[in-house]
């Protein structure tokens, strides 16, 4: 074949914007419903920036009829006298220009978290119009962009109407940006008031007296957030439905050439760490060095503190990082400059000199709490529970120990329940958790046995929430889980070593399906959370009904599609309930639930660490009232799991 030439003119460069329009992914991740709220947050993020740094205290969310969004800063505005070498107002070249801002260096904004410098220009570039008012210098000017197609077919993401103009005075001081999300990009989608509630509630606790109101004018839903304790009132709210050991959460703040540090932490009855950790207000969910740093400061401190108090004894090896996290409810507020987070989606802080400082300043503020008498009683409650934590860590160890002999030595018994797939791609094999052995047995003749494995369930498993680790080890359901994905589980756990790149939970959809569904995301999400957040657990959805006559058969899979089902099917119509999985021969459960042509899957991701971990101990800790407050107001057992509903992308086949 003759070789093709490669010429300069082969080069294409796209203008301006261009260039995010045609690979939206790589700005903003996705296109799904975490791609359409990025572009808000993108925003929400630049009058956050401004309120970090001491300009403004305000900022007003608003979801409009037309389906646009807008948010209102009193911040100082953005520049709008005219760019020395681009010729043009600065508002423009925020919004029409890739990689320009005001916080590449550290004159303007002492912190941000926008830092590469294209939220403006991206949010502009991604919707079908842009409209910023900025009121600055007794002044308000205007600017609107557009993104449209010409005669060719063409799309100009981002193109100013006209230039910044000024349109009247003004005796205020911030910024009006409101955009409509091109839905040639994202489909019709539209923005969800719980999931921005939930997002302006955490930057209201993160900015200590900062005002964030969201509406809605389509639902007339609102809501506002101040809290004047900032991440101590963090903690609190995270505390809802546990046990705290003392009665308020411990604060310390500190600062240094580097980093602004603030922490708060509490320790609770519980049996896991929970540590929720921010830099320039951005949730660093991966963690990074300044959660190494923090629990280095941490560990060392309260081990010094049992030694010279005489809890340790001389002969004891000092307890680990672990013991003393155990039950433990942290925050973690990192302000700093020059920050390196590992890739655009900023989910871990890279920077080492971040370790260094907040080990540090840590060390120095919590040598302090724990020398001051007032705080003896509290650190001698985490000490205690800490050595406690460390013969249950030994009797775990014990217990990996026998669960590693029994998955090797024991294998027989999870042949004779797990029924394996025989191809031997991980990436495109699956297992099917099933509840009940008669659900199980028809999975087991339906399924396409080349990349489908199916794991029936004999009873419930252990609530994970409620129990040690030991605790959950002992239990059957979970070592057979634990022994099919291959993993390890906890510390020990090994994503390379999953055998199955889907792993589908499938249940009743009634109250013990969900509860079976629950339990099972409880103890993925404390034990094997890298399974969720890489995005292997789905929940399969099986249909409610089948509506059907002599030439008409449709499965249901809502109560909301019952009745159009009805309406087609016409006069003389059946309707079939299927109130659980061993109700459908091996044939409905493949065509309806199992075959990748036909399923709908729910993914489970976590949107937002913090609310997950609220809404986990809700429904499976011991608060009882709060649970059935929460499942009065949000369950919906005919169709969708209460457990994670927020947290999902709905057919990922």
């Amino acid at each position: 074949m003759a070789e093709k030439k490669y010429e300069s003119k082969d080069i294409v460069v796209l203008d301006g914007l261009d260039a995010v329009r045609l690979r939206p992914g790589m700005y903003i991740g996705t296109t799904s419903s975490r791609g359409f709220h990025h572009i808000l947050w993108e925003i929400v993020d630049n009058a956050i920036d401004e309120i970090s740094n001491g300009y403004g205290d305000t900022i007003k969310i608003t979801i409009n009829k037309d389906g646009s969004a807008t948010v209102e800063d009193n911040g100082r505005g953005i520049p709008v006298d005219m760019h020395p070498t681009l010729h043009k107002s600065g508002v423009e070249v925020v919004y029409t220009t890739l990689h320009a801002g005001g916080k590449f260096n550290n004159e303007n904004y002492k912190f941000s978290g926008g830092l590469h410098g294209v939220g403006a220009s991206v949010t502009n570039a991604l919707s079908r119009w842009c409209k910023v008012t900025v009121n600055k210098g007794g002044k308000k000017y205007f600017v609107e962009f557009h993104s449209y197609e010409d005669e060719k077919g063409k799309i100009h993401s981002g193109v100013p109407v006209a230039p910044l103009k000024e349109i009247g005075t003004s005796n205020t001081t911030g910024t009006c940006v409101t955009f409509l999300p091109d839905d040639r990009v994202f489909g019709k989608q539209t923005f969800n008031f719980e999931l921005i509630s939930r997002r302006a509630r955490e930057l209201a606790f993160l900015n200590k007296g900062l005002k964030i109101v969201v509406n809605d004018e389509e639902t007339n839903e609102n809501c506002e957030f101040h809290f004047e304790g900032g991440i101590k009132d963090f903690v609190s709210y995270l505390m809802e439905g546990k046990n705290a050991l003392f009665k308020n959460p411990i604060y310390f703040y500190a600062e240094s050439k580097i980093v602004d540090l603030g922490v708060s932490f509490i320790s609770t009855d519980s049996y896991t760490e929970n540590t929720f950790s921010y830099v320039n207000n951005i949730p660093t969910t991966e963690g990074g060095m300044h959660e190494v740093g923090f629990k280095s400061a941490f560990t060392k401190a309260f081990n010094d503190f049992a030694r010279a108090n005489n809890m340790l004894k001389d002969k004891e090896p000092n307890l680990l990082g672990e013991d003393f996290r155990e039950g433990l409810v942290t925050v973690i507020n990192v302000k700093m400059n020059n920050v390196q987070f590992e890739g655009q989606t900023k989910t871990k802080l890279g920077n080492p000199e971040a370790r260094t400082e907040v080990e540090s300043l840590s060390l120095q503020e919590l040598s302090k709490l724990l020398a001051d008498k007032k705080n003896f009683t509290y650190a001698e409650i985490i000490v205690n529970k800490a050595k406690q934590a460390a013969k249950v860590r030994l009797a775990a160890k014990k217990a990996k120990e026998l669960t590693r002999a029994k998955n090797n030595a024991e294998n027989f018994n999870l042949v004779g329940k797990l029924a394996s797939s025989t191809s031997r791609d991980r990436s495109k094999s699956e297992l099917f958790i099933v509840e009940g052995d008669s659900a199980g047995g028809s999975a087991k003749q339906g399924r396409d046995r080349r990349f489908q494995a199916i794991l029936p369930l004999r009873g419930k498993p252990l609530n994970a929430e409620k129990k040690r680790v030991d605790q959950v080890l002992a239990n059957e359901e979970i070592r057979t889980i634990i022994s099919a994905l291959d993993t390890g589980f906890g510390e020990d756990f090994d994503l390379s070593s999953l055998r199955y790149n889907k792993v589908i939970i499938l249940s009743d959809a009634d109250q013990d399906g969900a509860h079976i569904r629950a339990i099972l995301l409880t103890f993925f999400y404390r034990y094997m959370k890298p399974l969720i957040t890489d995005g292997h657990v789905f929940i399969g959805l099986p249909p409610l009904y089948k509506v059907y006559k002599k030439d008409y058969e449709k499965y249901v899979y809502s109560d909301a599609e019952l009745a159009d089902a009805v309406k087609s099917a016409g006069k003389g119509y059946m309707i079939q309930r299927y109130k659980g999985l061993g109700e459908m021969n091996p044939e409905q459960l493949w065509e309806t639930t199992m075959d990748p042509a036909n399923r709908t899957l729910i993914q489970v991701t976590i949107e937002d660490a913090a609310e997950a971990e609220k809404m986990i101990t809700t429904l499976m800790g011991d608060a009882i009232e709060e649970r059935k407050q929460y499942i009065s107001e949000h369950a919906n057992f005919d169709r969708e799991d209460t457990f994670m509903r927020d947290y999902k992308n709905v057919n990922a086949n």
